[in-house]
C-alpha cells in the first residue's frame, strides 16, 4: 500500500484523488488547508470528507519523511537503483527545482533517505559509503538524527563535499547528479571533483531516488491569488514592459524566469505552494516585446486570477521544458541567470540551439526597490504586527518570572496573538525561540526535545515574524527573565550601539551594504567580540523574509542600496552554552538629502519596525546622549503607533516600557 492510493481514496475517480493529494501535499496554515478552496463543485464527496482525507493524507506524507526506521531499506533500494543505472553514486543536495529556500514535501528528498530535517544540508550515496553534509549550526542534529553507521556525518566548510569526493571517487566511476537541483557553478565544482577522482559526472534524465521513493507527495495544490494593485503600486503590464526593456537592452529575445518570486511579483500574483512563503511554484518566459509564457499547474487558477492574467498565455508546469526546446529550435538569444536557474535550463537551451546571455533575474532589482505603495502596505503590517508583539512581551512580562512557561508555550502565544488581527496569512519563518543556552544557537528551532523553560536569571531570544496581505515582517527581540546579570546588560548595550549606529547611518549613493557591516559591529569588537552571521538581509512585500540582491554584512552583497529597498538591521552576540542577544527591527532605505555638497545623493534608512526593547538590559553608562536620544524617539514611535491598536493592560505596560530612559 503506498500513500499514491491510501484506503481512503481508493473508492473515488483518479481525477478526484490527484486533487486531494495535492492538496495534501501544500502546506497546512493554521490547521487548515488553503486548496480546499480549488475543489471543484461535482467533487464526489462533501467538503468535510475531503478535509478529512487531506489531513490524513497530510499526515501520512509527513509520517513517511519522517520515518528513520525506513531509513537503511531507503539507501539500499538507492544504491541497487544506481547499480541498475551503471552509476556509481550520486549527489543530493536540499533544495527543488526552483533553488527555493522553503520546499513542498515533494522535494524533501534528503530528509527522507537520511533523516536529517535541518534547513541545509546535502548528501552523497556511492556503492558502499555514504555521507551527509550540514553547517555549524546543525553539528548536534546531524549526530542525533542522521546514522552514524550509515553515512558520515561532515561539516561543510570544513570537509566539503568536494573534498571527500576527491577522495573516494575511483577512476571510471560514473557519478550522477539531478541538474534540475543544482546550479552551474555547483555543477562546476563537482566536474572538477571528479576530474581529480579520474571519475564521469553524469546528469540523470530522472533522479534515480525518485524512482525507489515509491510514495513521494505530488507537486503541491495551493491556490494563486492576485496581488492588488493598490498593494503592489504597479500593474502586471507596467512590470512586464519595464523588464522586457531590460531583456531588449542585454540583447535577448527574451528571459527564462525560473524563481517563483520573481514570477509573483511580475504579474502582481502570490501562491501557497510552500511553508511561510506566499510562492506559487512556476517558471515563466517573458520576450522582449513584454508577452509571457506561465508554465503552472492550471488548477491553481480560479476565475479571478485568469482574468486578472489576461493575455499571459498559459500552460501546464510539465510544459516548460519543450518550451525551452521550441526556443533553441526558433535560433532564440534567451537570458538566464546561472545564479539562481537549475543547470537544466541553461543545458536544455544551449543543446536545443539557443544563445545564452547569462546575466542577472532582471525581476530582483526592481523587486528589491519597493514602491510606495508596498512601503505603505509594509508599515501598516509593521503596525499590526508590532501590535501583537507589544502583546505578547506585556503577557510575557507578567508571567514568564513566575515560571511554567517554556520555548515552544512562548512561540504559540506570540502566533496567537498575530492571529488576533485576522490578517495573519502565515508566520514568515518558524519562529526561533530559544531560552538561556538555546538562546545562542543563532538559527535555533525548538523541537519537544529540546524545549526549555523560561527561567528567572535567564536571557530569552524570540525572532519571529509573519505574512501579511500588505507586508512580510520579521522582528528579533531579547528578553530578561527576571533580573540580568551584569554582563547580560553590557552585551547587550553594545549590540544595541551597534543597531543604533546603523540605522543612523547615512552614506552616499552607491554604498552597498557591505561597506556599512563594521557600524554595526564595532562597539563588540571594541572589546573583542563579534557575531558570526550577517547584520541585514533583504526583506519582500508579502513575499520571500530573505530577499536579495542587497544584504549588509562582512562578505555581504555589493549591490548598492537603494530607495526603497527593505533590509533587516539584527547584530548580536551569542555565549555559547550561556545566553543570546539579537535586536532586529526592519528598515527602508530612504533619501536623506537629494544632492548633497559633492553633489551625489545622501542615502539613509527610516526604521518601519515597532516594539519596544527591553529597558532592564539597557545600561545607561555605555550609552551616548545622542544613543539615548535615538531610543527615547523610537520607543515615543512605537508609543504613538501602537498604544491604540492593544488592550488596556498592554497600553499600560507600553506606557512604562517606552517611557524616557532617564524617567
Amino acid at each position: 500500500m503506498t500513500l499514491h492510493q491510501p484506503p481512503p481514496l481508493s473508492g473515488l475517480p483518479d481525477s478526484a484523488a490527484a486533487w486531494l493529494r495535492g492538496i495534501a501535499a501544500a502546506p497546512r496554515v493554521f490547521g487548515g488547508f488553503p486548496g480546499l478552496a480549488l475543489l471543484p463543485a461535482d467533487l464526489p464527496l462533501d467538503r468535510a470528507k475531503a478535509e478529512a482525507l487531506v489531513a490524513e493524507l497530510a499526515a501520512r506524507y509527513a509520517a513517511a519523511i519522517e520515518d528513520r526506521a525506513a531509513v537503511p531499506g531507503r539507501v539500499a533500494a538507492l544504491r541497487a537503483e544506481l547499480a541498475a543505472r551503471k552509476l556509481s553514486g550520486l549527489f543530493l543536495p536540499l533544495t527543488d527545482e526552483y533553488q527555493s529556500e522553503y520546499m513542498p514535501l515533494r522535494a524533501q528528498r534528503l530528509s527522507w533517505l537520511t533523516g536529517f530535517t535541518g534547513s541545509a544540508g546535502s548528501a552523497v550515496v556511492l556503492a558502499d559509503k555514504a555521507a551527509v553534509w550540514s553547517d555549524g549550526r546543525y553539528t548536534l542534529q546531524l549526530a542525533h538524527q542522521v546514522d552514524g553507521a550509515l553515512f558520515e556525518r561532515l561539516h561543510s566548510t570544513d570537509n566539503p563535499p568536494t573534498d571527500w569526493l576527491k577522495a573516494n571517487l575511483k577512476t571510471g566511476d560514473r557519478f550522477a547528479y539531478d541538474p534540475w537541483l543544482h546550479t552551474e557553478a555547483t555543477v562546476k565544482r563537482m566536474q572538477e571533483a571528479c576530474a581529480a577522482a579520474g571519475a564521469e559526472l553524469v546528469a540523470v534524465d530522472s533522479n534515480p531516488l525518485d524512482a525507489v521513493w515509491t510514495d513521494q507527495p505530488p507537486p503541491p495544490l495551493g491556490p494563486v491569488r492576485v496581488q492588488n494593485l493598490v498593494l503592489a503600486g504597479r500593474t502586471a503590464d507596467e512590470k512586464r514592459s519595464a523588464i522586457a526593456t531590460v531583456v531588449k537592452a542585454n540583447g535577448a529575445d527574451a528571459v527564462a524566469l525560473t524563481l517563483p518570486e520573481s514570477i509573483a511579483w511580475l504579474l502582481n500574483i502570490r501562491g501557497s505552494d510552500v511553508p511561510h512563503t506566499p510562492l506559487p511554484l512556476s517558471m515563466a518566459i517573458l520576450h522582449n516585446d513584454g508577452a509571457v509564457d506561465l508554465y503552472i499547474d492550471g488548477r491553481k487558477l480560479d476565475a479571478t486570477v485568469r482574468q486578472h492574467l489576461g493575455d499571459v498565455r498559459l500552460h501546464e508546469a510539465d510544459a516548460f521544458p519543450a518550451a525551452l526546446t521550441a526556443l533553441g529550435a526558433a535560433r532564440k538569444t534567451v537570458q538566464v541567470d546561472p545564479a539562481t536557474a537549475a543547470i537544466y535550463v541553461l543545458q536544455q537551451l544551449e543543446k536545443a540551439g539557443a544563445t545564452l546571455v547569462r546575466a542577472e533575474d532582471p525581476c530582483l532589482l526592481p523587486k528589491a526597490c519597493k514602491t510606495s505603495a508596498e512601503l505603505d502596505g509594509t508599515r501598516a503590517a509593521h503596525r499590526r504586527d508590532g501590535a501583537a508583539v507589544s502583546k505578547f512581551l506585556a503577557w510575557l512580562d507578567a508571567h514568564a518570572a513566575k515560571g511554567g512557561i517554556d520555548e515552544m508555550a512562548a512561540a504559540e502565544k506570540l502566533q496567537s496573538f498575530r492571529r488576533l488581527s485576522n490578517e495573519l496569512r502565515d508566520l514568515s519563518f518558524t519562529t526561533i525561540s530559544g531560552a538561556g543556552p538555546n538562546g545562542a544557537i543563532v538559527h535555533y528551532r525548538v523541537t519537544p526535545e529540546t524545549n526549555r523553560m523560561l527561567e528567572p536569571g535567564n536571557l530569552y531570544l524570540v525572532d519571529s515574524g509573519g505574512q501579511y496581505p500588505d507586508g512580510t515582517t520579521d522582528i528579533t527581540r531579547t528578553i530578561a527573565i527576571g533580573e540580568p546579570s551584569a554582563e547580560m546588560r553590557d552585551r547587550f548595550t553594545r549590540v544595541l550601539k551597534g543597531h543604533i549606529a546603523l540605522a543612523t547611518a547615512k552614506f552616499p549613493d552607491g554604498t552597498s551594504g557591505q561597506q556599512l557591516d563594521a557600524l554595526a559591529r564595532k562597539p563588540l569588537w571594541e572589546i573583542g567580540l563579534d557575531y558570526d552571521h550577517g547584520t541585514g538581509h533583504g526583506v519582500g512585500a508579502y513575499l520571500s523574509v530573505h530577499e536579495g540582491p542587497q544584504r549588509i554584512a562582512k562578505l555581504g552583497s555589493a549591490v548598492p542600496l537603494k530607495p526603497g529597498m527593505i533590509i533587516s538591521n539584527e547584530p548580536g552576540y551569542y555565549k555559547t552554552g550561556g545566553y543570546g542577544i539579537r535586536i532586529e527591527n526592519l528598515v527602508a532605505v530612504r533619501v536623506e538629502t537629494e544632492k548633497a555638497e559633492s553633489g551625489k545623493r545622501w542615502l539613509g534608512f527610516e526604521t518601519i519596525t515597532r516594539a519596544p526593547f527591553d529597558r532592564r538590559l539597557i545600561d545607561l553608562t555605555l550609552l551616548t546622549a545622542a544613543e539615548v536620544a535615538w531610543v527615547d524617539a523610537y520607543h515615543a514611535l512605537v508609543w504613538q503607533d501602537i498604544a491604540e491598536l492593544v488592550d488596556d493592560a498592554t497600553r499600560a505596560w507600553m506606557k512604562q516600557a517606552t517611557a524616557p530612559l532617564g524617567a
